[in-house]
């Protein structure tokens, strides 16, 4: 699993505006509708969909951080 900071270019330290800011940055570049086709760019766009679910809800990133 890698790790969901890195996904989104972000520190460990950043805000929760930064975090969405960053997610909203790569999801506008790897949208499938703007790479159709592109099973590369879909992976990235859903794999930083994931991270910014878990970074953006305080409950699943507490839990994260106990695990590393």
């Amino acid at each position: 699993m890698r790790d969901y900071y890195d996904i989104l270019g972000v520190d460990k330290s950043s805000s929760p505006s930064d975090i969405k800011r960053a997610y909203r940055r790569i999801a506008m570049k790897h949208h499938p509708d703007k790479n159709p086709g592109n099973k590369e760019s879909e992976s990235k766009f859903k794999e930083a969909a994931q991270a910014y679910s878990v970074l953006s809800d305080n409950q699943k990133k507490n839990q994260l951080q106990r695990i590393f």
